[in-house]
């Protein structure tokens, strides 16, 4: 991908890149270990985005 995008698709990007984060210790503990993990986690080389 190019360096020089535009700031919609930059914003985009940034946004995925957040919500592919593992689920927070603090949030696991909260619900009593109901929330786990993330059921959809995105991988860079198998999944493309759409944006």
């Amino acid at each position: 991908m190019s360096r020089n995008k535009p700031l919609g698709k930059k914003l985009r990007l940034a946004k995925a890149y957040k919500q592919n984060r593992r689920v927070p210790v603090w949030a696991v503990v909260k619900t009593s270990r109901n929330v786990k993990y993330k059921h959809k986690p995105r991988h860079w080389r198998r999944n493309s985005l759409k944006v």
